[in-house]
C-alpha cells in the first residue's frame, strides 16, 4: 500500500479522471458514419522513412526478434506478447523496402486486419495502435499507393474512434501520438469531421510540445529511444502539413521546424561514435528510425541545426539531466539528472548515476539495455539498478520500479559540479535515492577524465550492510586477464584497456545485454565491493 501511495500521489487529477471515465462509458462504436472524401495534395509529399523489412512472408511477421504467421497466430490472443501483438497492428510493415515485397501482401493484410478486427474490439482497437496505425494507412496512400474503398471507410471509422479515445489518462508519447494520428486523419479525409480532427488534434500537440520538449531539446521522458520516435513523429507532422499547404497556421509549422531542430541537437549530443543512441531508460536499438536517417530526413525538409558537440569537452543537457564529455579517443554520456517527468515515469530505469563509455569509437561500457516489457523478472532486472553502471545499496534499486511501468519512491541529483581545467575534467554528483532505507544515507560519485583515462570513485554517507558498484562490459570487450588490483581488456579494434581498481573484492560475473526487444546477448560485469569509509574507485586507462 505505501509502494502504491508513492506511485499515485505523482499522478495528475487528469489521468484519474480520464481512467475512471474511461472505465465507466465505454463509448459509442462508430458504425456508421458518413462517408468522407479524400483530399487531394497538389504538392509532393516528401518521402517518409522506411522500416527494417517486418514482413517476411505473403502472412508472416517479423517483431521483437520473433517471427510469426497470421494463419496460426491471426490478429488476437496470448500465443505473442502484448508489444508483439501492438506491432502487428501498427503496420509499419507498410513502409518498409524489401525487393522480394510486393504490394499484394500489403492489400491482402489491409482488407484482412478490416474483416477480422471489428470496430474497437481487441488489442488493435487500443488507441495507441489505433493512432500508429492510422498514419501508417495514409502514409501508404500519401506514397503513391491505393487504399480500397473498404479501407477508407475503416479508416474513418478507427479516426472517429481515435477522437473519443484520446489517452488523456496515460498522457506522454501516446498522447502525442494520438495528436499525430487525428492531424494525418484531418488532412487525409474533407469534412466537418475531419476538420474536428484537425483542430483536436493541433490542440493537443500546440499543448504537448510545451510540455513535452524540454528547454535543451530533450523528449521529457528521457529515453533516448522514445526522443527519436518523437522526433520522427514531428518530422511527419511537418512533412504532411507542407504538402496540404494552408490547412495548418504557417506559424504552428514554424514552431514544430524550430522544435525539431533543437531535439536534433539533442539526439546527436546522446549518440556514440557509432551512431546509434545511447541506452539510458527504456531503450534499445531498431526500435526508433536510426540518428543518421531522422538527420536526413529533417534535411529534406528543410529542418537545419547547428552542432557543436565535437568542439566542446563537456555539453550539458541541463534540463534533461545528461552529460556528454568529449575527447580525443573517448565520448562519455552521465546520468545526472532526474528519472523523468514525476507524473509519467513509466519508461524509467533505477540507473541515476549510471553512465556509458566509448573508446576509439567503441562503446565499453554499457548500461543494460531493454529487451521486453512483459511483467516478470527480466523486466525487473532490466530496470535495477544492478543492470546500469552504478551502485547499488543493501540489495535495492535507487528508484522503487516496479510492476513493470511503475515507480513509487525515486531518485534525486543533489549536489552537481563541473569543474574543468588543462588536463583534467571533474564532474562531482550524489543522489538521495536511498534516504528511504535509511535518514541521510547518500550515494556520492565522481568523475575524473583526462586524454587517457577516467577515473570513478563511488562513496556511501550513512549507515548500510553492504554496497557494490557495478560495471557492465560491452559483449564485444574480452577479458585478457584479472590480477590483484588489475584486470587487462581487449576491444574488437585490437585496443588494450587497463582497469585499476581499489575496494573490497571485485567479482567477474556473467551478464546479459539486451541492445534489441527480444535480443540479450552474454556479457562479463564487474561487481566492485565499496569500503564504508573509503568507497571504491575504478581507473580506466589507455595507451595514447
Amino acid at each position: 500500500m505505501l509502494k502504491l501511495f508513492y506511485t499515485l500521489r505523482h499522478l495528475k487529477f487528469k489521468q484519474f479522471f480520464y481512467r475512471l471515465l474511461y472505465k465507466l462509458y465505454k463509448g459509442r462504436t462508430p458504425k456508421n458514419i458518413i462517408s468522407l472524401g479524400v483530399r487531394n495534395s497538389k504538392i509532393q509529399i516528401q518521402k517518409f522513412l522506411v522500416r527494417e523489412g517486418r514482413l517476411v512472408g505473403p502472412r508472416e511477421f517479423f517483431f521483437l526478434n520473433k517471427k510469426g504467421d497470421l494463419n496460426f497466430l491471426g490478429w488476437q490472443g496470448d500465443e505473442m506478447s502484448r508489444l508483439w501483438r501492438y506491432n502487428q497492428h501498427y503496420f509499419d510493415f507498410l513502409i518498409s523496402e524489401q525487393t522480394f515485397q510486393n504490394n499484394d501482401w500489403k492489400n491482402d493484410l489491409l482488407l484482412d486486419w478490416v474483416r477480422n478486427n471489428n470496430p474497437v474490439k481487441g488489442v488493435g482497437w487500443e488507441p495507441y495502435p489505433t493512432s500508429l496505425r492510422i498514419v501508417n494507412w495514409i502514409k501508404w496512400s500519401l506514397s503513391g499507393n491505393k487504399l480500397s474503398d473498404e479501407c477508407i471507410k475503416s479508416l474513418a471509422i478507427q479516426s472517429a474512434w481515435l477522437s473519443s479515445r484520446v489517452e488523456f489518462h496515460i498522457l506522454g508519447n501516446h498522447l502525442f501520438s494520438n495528436a499525430k494520428g487525428l492531424v494525418f486523419a484531418g488532412l487525409f479525409f474533407e469534412g466537418e469531421k475531419a476538420t474536428k480532427w484537425l483542430e483536436k488534434g493541433l490542440n493537443i500537440i500546440t499543448t504537448e510540445l510545451k510540455e513535452q520538449i524540454l528547454s535543451d531539446g530533450g523528449n521529457f521522458e528521457l529515453s533516448p529511444m522514445y526522443h527519436a520516435i518523437f522526433l520522427e513523429d514531428l518530422l511527419d507532422l511537418i512533412n504532411i502539413a507542407q504538402a496540404f499547404p494552408a490547412k495548418i497556421n504557417v506559424r504552428i509549422i514554424n514552431t514544430w521546424i524550430l522544435r525539431a531542430a533543437e531535439m536534433i541537437n539533442w539526439l546527436k549530443t546522446m549518440s556514440h561514435p557509432d551512431g546509434k543512441i545511447a541506452l539510458f531508460n527504456d531503450s534499445a536499438f531498431n526500435v526508433a528510425s536510426k540518428p543518421k536517417h531522422l538527420f536526413e530526413y529533417a534535411k529534406k525538409l528543410s529542418v537545419t541545426s547547428k552542432f557543436y558537440t565535437d568542439k566542446r569537452n563537456i555539453v550539458h543537457l541541463r534540463e534533461s539531466g545528461y552529460l556528454r564529455i568529449n575527447k580525443s579517443n573517448l565520448a562519455l554520456f552521465i546520468d545526472v539528472g532526474r528519472v523523468g517527468p514525476d507524473y509519467l515515469p513509466g519508461h524509467a530505469h533505477a540507473d541515476t548515476l549510471s553512465f556509458e563509455l566509448s573508446l576509439f569509437g567503441r562503446r565499453l561500457f554499457v548500461n543494460g539495455g531493454t529487451s521486453e516489457y512483459c511483467l516478470g523478472e527480466i523486466r525487473n532486472y532490466e530496470r535495477s539498478t544492478e543492470a546500469h553502471n552504478t551502485v547499488v545499496v543493501d540489495n535495492k534499486n535507487s528508484s522503487e520500479v516496479w510492476a513493470g511501468f511503475r515507480v513509487a519512491r525515486r531518485a534525486y541529483p543533489i549536489g552537481l559540479k563541473i569543474d574543468q581545467t588543462e588536463e583534467l575534467i571533474n564532474i562531482e554528483c550524489s543522489h538521495n535515492g536511498y534516504e528511504r532505507l535509511r535518514k541521510g544515507l547518500i550515494h556520492k560519485r565522481l568523475w575524473q577524465i583526462s586524454e587517457n583515462f577516467i577515473n570513478i570513485s563511488d562513496l556511501i554517507q550513512g549507515n548500510y550492510l553492504n554496497s557494490f558498484a557495478y560495471y557492465h562490459l560491452s559483449p564485444d570487450v574480452k577479458i585478457l586477464r584479472v590480477e590483484m588490483d588489475k584486470i587487462i581488456l581487449l576491444t574488437k579494434n585490437e585496443k588494450k584497456i587497463y582497469l585499476n581498481y581499489v575496494g573490497t573484492s571485485l567479482e567477474v560475473i556473467d551478464g546479459f545485454y539486451a541492445p534489441e526487444f527480444g535480443k540479450r546477448i552474454p556479457n562479463k560485469c564487474l561487481k566492485l565491493g565499496l569500503d564504508k569509509l573509503d568507497g571504491s574507485s575504478l581507473q580506466v586507462s589507455w595507451d595514447l
